[in-house]
């Protein structure tokens, strides 16, 4: 169980596979198990690197309040730590808000983005108080945390086997730090920044995900690099109830962006013309 240590705190990282690498970051509450499907089916392609935020999982508690930008920075240890010197960075949720922060503080360890079901700010009111209420439980301290990981791990299982896995690394984390990491996510705004990030980057939604259509829409709108697609059938919770369908249109866009097309090989596409023909940018949300 590899770990680091940064700046007051210990980190638990994994790296499997080999290739172009892909650093995934989860949301508050949950860990790096959340992405077990993605190093599964991604890893035999590429790098997949996980890691557990501060205070949370296997990381230590933090003395440093959790903010995107350390987050960032926490990334940066880890990848120096592996000698990878460029990543593409995937964010799930509020993981995907400090997808954005890296890229717009590290564009230079940057080969793009992918966003699963992210937002650059927090704009409605029903998914504030969904935020706040995270936080306030948070807040309670032990009982709080627990409850919150029975809640959060259900919602993002598929089987009773990965549920109880979530949940029992959920129930590590630091209460406290789980606390800042809901409460820092209503106050970060990067919409204005959003057309400094020239790396591409892919948009992923639920396509019955209906309460963050307005944040694919500002994304798609204002990076200036970007492709939107939806998966069908499925609301927030990509990586564990749509993952062959999201880790297929992840394996599309690295393989478009980072290879010269002449070297992908044609077998690979050839099973996800299903995939390929998902809505796309043109008929979905106009640029304007």
């Amino acid at each position: 169980m590899p770990k680091l240590a940064v700046n007051g705190a210990i980190l638990h990282y994994e790296s499997h596979g080999e290739g172009v690498p892909i650093v995934f970051i989860h949301p508050p509450t949950l860990t790096g198990k959340g992405f077990t499907y993605q190093v599964r089916d991604l890893s035999p392609f590429f790098r997949v690197i996980t890691f557990d935020i501060r205070g949370h999982g296997h990381s230590s508690a933090s003395m440093l309040p959790i903010t995107y930008s350390l987050i960032a920075d926490d990334i940066i240890a880890i990848l120096d730590q592996l000698e990878v010197e460029k990543t593409y960075i995937c964010g799930y949720s509020m993981g995907g808000t400090a997808a954005l922060e890296y890229m717009l503080r590290y564009p230079e360890r940057t080969f793009g983005g992918i966003l699963l079901g992210g937002m650059s700010e927090v704009l409605d009111w029903r998914l504030r108080q969904q935020i706040k209420l995270g936080a306030n439980i948070a807040a309670t301290g032990t009982k709080g945390r627990d409850l919150l990981a029975r809640a959060v791990s259900w919602t993002n299982s598929d089987t009773k086997e990965l549920f109880q896995e979530q949940m029992s690394e959920a129930k590590r984390g630091n209460p406290k730090n789980i606390e800042q990491y809901y409460r820092y996510g209503l106050t970060y705004n990067c919409s204005s920044r959003l057309r400094e990030i020239e790396h591409p980057v892919l948009l992923l939604y639920g396509e019955k995900d209906y309460r963050f259509m307005s944040y694919a829409q500002v994304l798609h709108r204002e990076l200036p690099n970007n492709e939107l697609k939806f998966v069908s059938n499925v609301k927030h919770h990509l990586p564990t109830k749509a993952s062959i369908e999201m880790n297929d249109l992840i394996k599309q866009f690295i393989y478009t962006h980072h290879r010269p097309v002449e070297e992908t090989p044609t077998e690979f596409f050839a099973p996800y013309q299903e995939l390929m023909d998902l809505p796309n940018d043109p008929g979905v949300f106009p640029r304007v």
